[in-house]
């Protein structure tokens, strides 16, 4: 196995010249429609996907890159398979720059979302090509092959064709033949994106029981952040080609970097609110809609070691972190949704609107579900979230 380290890696794509279009017309190729990706650099040298990449992935370590369309999470991805050439940095798989070693040398499997199986060939002849590609010997490959199909449970469709499996199915498929190869690091590209809800959750605990038995370097992608949390040792949060923040999924659920993963992380998404910060004697005190919050201890001692504390803040705070009360900020629920143990209210203050996520158990639903019912509720101090106006990045 190995570990894979990315420096300085930039992806650059760059412009299409008429006449190289009009090369392209003339010899009759397709051109891809153009995918457009807000606010990514445009240089000199063209559109800059991926911007100073530095990442080390330990051996055996489960990373995932996980963003929005567009951030450059499948370009990096695609850089490390050597699909995609590296305009500027370096890549190493174990002690070995990969930069211009062709993708069949780096030892690496990919699984894409679309399965790419062939439609011709058994389940079993599928994940056997590539050993056969490599003149393996057949006794050997008939081991791998069943050894492989055996961990994915999927041992009696080895007779069948793609067309006779569901999704799911040809999905284990794909991961299989990925498999038999043993390679040192498992790239995978949203290979869930294709699936139905109650598939993808199956899935994804299939691809947990198989990170336990076969021990490898695994590299994720998604766009789904629930499938970022439940895999990562590590999560690689990207915007617009730029690094987010880095950590396991409760660092960056308990301590995001800035407003985008704040906003980015958590179901249903973080509540943000406008705050100005004020000494009410020897105490920090949030006023949010009217409303104020004395700081917890932590917090007090952090802004009065500051040497200068920022007069407006944006406080964000979770859905399940905001609690009804008899006393606390003034609001009047649009839209109730009963989810069975929780109760999501979707509430008006003023002019901001709130999610707040309560228990069942915790709350009279007679007087919260529905629309137009006035109710009351308020923060705990502890679990709120501080962030600059300007910058955006945590102060705390």
């Amino acid at each position: 196995m190995a570990k894979v380290v990315l420096q300085n890696v930039k992806k650059i794509y760059p412009f299409v010249s008429g006449e190289e279009k009009k090369k392209k017309k003339k010899k009759g190729e397709d051109e891809a429609p153009a995918e457009k990706k807000a606010n990514l650099q445009i240089t000199a040298q063209g559109v800059v996907a991926v911007q100073e990449f530095n990442l080390e992935i330990a051996d055996k370590e489960f990373i995932v890159l996980v963003g929005p369309s567009g951030c450059g999470k499948s370009t990096t991805l695609r850089m490390i398979a050597g699909l995609e050439e590296i305009t500027e940095g370096d890549l190493y798989i174990g002690d070995k720059r990969m930069n211009d070693v062709a993708p069949k040398d780096r030892d690496i499997a990919m699984v894409f979302q679309n399965y790419a199986l062939y439609p011709h060939m058994t389940v079993y002849d599928n994940m056997a090509f590539s050993l056969k590609l490599k003149k393996t010997p057949k006794a050997e490959i008939d081991r791998k092959v069943r050894e492989a199909a055996e961990i994915l449970d999927i041992t009696q469709y080895l007779s069948r064709k793609p067309k006779a499996l569901s999704g799911g199915q040809r999905q284990r498929v794909a991961i299989g033949r990925a498999i038999v190869r043993n390679p040192k690091v498992f790239l995978m590209d949203e290979p869930l994106s294709n699936l139905d809800a109650k598939l993808r959750n199956q899935m994804r605990a299939e691809i947990i029981k198989l990170r336990e038995k076969i021990d490898t370097t695994f590299v994720y992608v998604t766009h789904d952040q629930v499938e970022a949390m439940t895999l990562g040792d590590r999560i690689v949060i990207m915007r617009d080609g730029f690094i987010q923040q880095i950590g396991t999924p409760q660092e960056v659920f308990n301590h995001p970097a800035n407003l985008f993963v704040a906003g980015f992380i958590g179901t249903p998404q973080m509540n943000f609110f406008n705050a100005a910060l004020t000494k009410k004697g020897d105490k920090y005190v949030a006023t949010i809609l009217g409303h104020d919050v004395e700081l917890p201890e932590d917090k007090q001692q952090a802004l009065k070691s500051m040497a200068d504390v920022p007069a407006s803040v944006i406080v964000g705070v979770r859905p399940v972190h905001i609690h009804l009360a008899d006393e606390g900020i003034d609001a009047t629920v649009d839209v109730s949704e009963l989810m069975g143990s929780e109760l999501h209210l979707h509430v008006r203050s003023g002019d901001q609107d709130v999610v707040i996520v309560v228990p069942t158990t915790d709350v009279d639903l007679n007087a919260v579900h529905g629309g137009h019912k006035a109710i009351k509720y308020t923060f705990r101090p502890e679990l709120m979230h501080f962030f600059y106006t300007d910058t955006e990045k945590n102060i705390f």
